[in-house]
C-alpha cells in the first residue's frame, strides 16, 4: 500500500525564479563542461563530435530532462523530495521506492569522489594566485607538459612508490572544500544553494569570458578552435563517437543523477516546467560549447600545437586542465592571474554541481526521516568524509576510478532507463505527457510525444548494452589485463600471471597479495559502494515503516 506525506507539513522552496534556473543551470554546469566536454571532442574527431552531439542533445537530452522534470514536480505536490516516494506514486508497488533508493545512493556516491575532485580546483586557484605552479621557462612543450604532469602527481601523492596516496595539501584543501559544501547545505534550499547559485553562476561565467578571450588572443589559439567546429566527415558513421556524443549529453545535463527530480519537486504545480527546463539547458550549453569550447583546446593547441590537441586529450580529462592549462598560464605573461580565474571559475562549476548531488539525500533526511537540517547536513558531511578516506588513500590503484565508473556512468543509465519506464509505460505516457505540460506557456511539440515513449527508452538501452559488452563485463570480471591500471601483460611475470589466472576462475588467490594489488583495492572499492547502498535502502524501509505508522495512527 502507497503511503503518503502531508501535503501541508512544511517543506522548503525556491526563493525566485531566477534562482531556480540558476540553481539548475549549476547543477548541469559542473567541471565537465570545462574539462570532460573538450577533450571529448578533441578524442573524437573535433566538429564531427559536435554532430552526434547535437542530435543527441535533441532526441535525448531534452526529452529526458523534461521527464525529470515531470517526474519531480509531481512527486512534490504530494510532500516526496526523492525518488522512492515519487517512484511509489507512479507505480503503486513494494519494489518501487527501493528502485527509487537509487536516486539517493547514485548522487551520495557521486558526490563523494566529486567533492574531492573538485577540492583540487581549489587547491590549483591557490597555487596558481601564490605563484606556486612550477616555471617552465626555457622547456619545450613536451618538458613542459612533463612538468606539469609530475606536479599533479606530487600534489595528489600518486606518485611514487609511496604505499598510499594523498598529501597533507590535498587533504587540507579536501576538508576545507567539503566543509564549505557541508555550510552551504546546512543553510537550506533558498538560503544556502540558491544564494551559493546566484553568486557562483555569474563569476563563472565572467571568470570564463576573461580567461576565454586571453586563450583567444594567443597565436595559433584560432588552430584549436577551427579544430573543434571542422568536422571531418569520415568519421560520422563511427559508432563509437556517437555513443561518446550521448554520453556527454547524459552526463552534461546531469541526467540519472535524481537531482533534477529533487530540486523540481520544490516547483509549484501550476508553474512552467518546459520553458524553465530549456532556460536551464541552454544556460549548460552554452558554458560548455562556448565557454569550454572556447578555452582548453584552443589553449592546447596554441601552446602544443594543432597536432597535439588529441593526443592531450587522448592522455585523459585531468591531464587537459591540469597539466596543459596550467602549463599555458604558466608560459604567459601575468599568467597566474589567468590561471587563477580558471580554476577558480572550475571550482563554482564543481560547488553548485556537489552540492545538487547532495540535495537528495539531504531531502530524504529531513522530509521522510524528520531530522533537522543541520544535523542532517552534519551526517551527511560525516558519511562523506569517511567514505572519501580510502578514495584518497588509495586512487593510485584505480579506487576513484572505479566509484566514477559505477556511480558516475553506468549507473546513471540503468536509473534514467527505470525512471522512463515507470513515468512513460506503467504510469502511462498520456498521463505524463500531461504532467509536463501543466503550467507551460510554450507549447510541448508533440513530436517529442514519441520520442519520449520509445527513442529515448531505446537509446538508453542501446547505450546500456554496449556499455555492458565494452566495460562492465570485462572490470567486474578482470577479464583483460588492461581492466587493472597499471598492469602490463608483457612485463608481468610468470607468478603474476599465475595469481592473475586464479582471480579469474574464483580460486584462492596464491598468498602474494604484490602480484596483483590493484584487484583487491577495486573490489574495496565495490565494496564500500555496496555499503552505502544498503545503508540506503535500509534508510527508505525505516522512513516508509514510520509513513505506515503515522498512516495507522490517524486513522485511529
Amino acid at each position: 500500500m502507497a503511503t503518503e506525506i502531508n501535503e501541508t507539513e512544511s517543506r522548503e522552496g525556491w526563493g525566485s525564479q531566477l534562482g531556480l534556473v540558476l540553481a539548475m543551470a549549476g547543477n548541469a554546469v559542473g567541471l565537465g563542461n570545462f574539462l570532460r566536454f573538450p577533450a571529448l571532442a578533441a578524442k573524437n574527431g573535433g566538429g564531427t563530435f559536435m554532430i552526434p552531439y547535437f542530435i543527441s542533445l535533441l532526441l535525448l537530452g531534452i526529452p529526458l530532462m523534461w521527464i525529470e522534470w515531470g517526474v519531480g514536480r509531481y512527486g512534490g505536490k504530494f510532500g516526496y523530495s526523492t525518488s522512492p516516494g515519487m517512484f511509489e506514486k507512479m507505480w503503486n508497488h513494494r519494489a518501487a521506492k527501493y528502485l527509487g533508493g537509487l536516486g539517493i545512493f547514485i548522487p551520495l556516491a557521486f558526490v563523494i569522489y566529486y567533492t574531492y575532485i573538485e577540492s583540487w580546483t581549489m587547491g590549483y586557484a591557490v597555487m596558481s594566485l601564490t605563484n606556486q605552479i612550477p616555471s617552465i621557462e626555457g622547456q619545450t612543450a613536451q618538458q613542459a607538459f612533463d612538468t606539469m604532469g609530475n606536479h599533479l602527481s606530487n600534489y595528489l601523492g600518486t606518485g611514487g612508490t609511496a604505499l598510499l596516496s594523498g598529501t597533507a595539501m590535498a587533504v587540507i584543501f579536501f576538508a576545507i572544500t567539503l566543509a564549505v559544501n557541508i555550510f552551504v547545505l546546512s543553510r537550506g534550499l533558498a538560503g544556502g544553494i540558491e544564494k551559493m547559485a546566484k553568486i557562483g553562476m555569474p563569476l563563472l561565467i565572467l571568470f570564463a569570458i576573461i580567461v576565454g578571450i586571453r586563450v583567444l588572443t594567443l597565436p595559433g589559439a584560432m588552430g584549436g578552435v577551427a579544430f573543434v567546429w571542422n568536422p571531418d566527415f569520415s568519421k560520422i558513421t563511427d559508432g563509437a563517437v556517437w555513443l561518446a556524443a550521448a554520453g556527454q549529453i547524459f552526463f552534461t545535463l546531469s541526467l540519472g543523477t535524481g537531482s533534477i527530480e529533487t530540486f523540481a519537486s520544490y516547483v509549484k504545480e501550476d508553474e512552467d516546467i518546459v520553458l524553465t527546463g530549456l532556460a536551464t539547458s541552454s544556460m549548460n550549453e552554452f558554458c560548455e560549447v562556448i565557454l569550454g569550447g572556447s578555452i582548453s583546446i584552443p589553449a592546447a593547441a596554441a601552446f602544443f600545437g594543432p597536432g597535439a590537441a588529441t593526443a592531450i586529450a587522448q592522455a585523459g580529462t585531468f591531464n587537459l586542465g591540469f597539466q596543459t592549462m596550467p602549463a599555458v598560464f604558466s608560459g604567459l605573461p601575468g599568467g597566474f592571474i589567468f590561471g587563477g580565474l580558471f580554476f577558480t571559475l572550475l571550482f563554482f562549476a564543481g560547488i553548485t554541481s556537489s552540492l545538487a548531488l547532495a540535495q537528495p539525500a539531504m531531502a530524504f533526511l529531513q522530509d521522510e526521516l524528520k531530522i533537522k537540517r543541520k544535523t542532517a547536513a552534519l551526517g551527511i558531511g560525516v558519511l562523506m568524509l569517511i567514505a572519501a578516506i580510502p578514495i584518497i588513500m588509495f586512487m593510485k590503484y584505480g579506487f576513484l576510478d572505479e566509484f566514477d565508473f559505477w556511480a558516475g556512468e553506468f549507473l546513471l543509465l540503468v536509473f534514467a532507463l527505470i525512471e522512463v519506464i515507470i513515468f512513460m509505460w506503467i504510469f502511462k505516457a498520456r498521463r505524463a505527457w500531461e504532467e509536463m505540460r501543466k503550467g507551460a506557456q510554450i507549447r510541448l511539440p508533440q513530436f517529442y510525444f514519441p520520442i519520449m515513449k520509445y527513442v529515448v527508452p531505446l537509446l538508453l538501452i542501446v547505450i546500456l548494452v554496449k556499455g555492458t559488452i565494452d566495460k562492465l563485463i570485462p572490470a567486474v570480471l578482470f577479464k583483460t589485463w588492461e581492466d587493472l591500471p597499471g598492469w602490463s601483460k608483457a612485463t608481468a611475470s610468470a607468478g603474476e600471471r599465475l595469481a592473475y589466472e586464479f582471480a579469474l576462475t574464483g580460486r584462492h588467490l596464491i598468498d602474494n597479495t604484490a602480484a596483483l594489488p590493484n584487484f583487491w583495492y577495486i573490489w574495496g572499492a565495490r565494496i564500500e559502494m555496496l555499503i552505502i547502498l544498503i545503508i540506503t535502502l535500509v534508510l527508505v524501509k525505516i522512513a516508509w515503516k514510520k509513513h505506515r505508522q503515522k498512516s495507522e495512527e490517524v486513522a485511529m
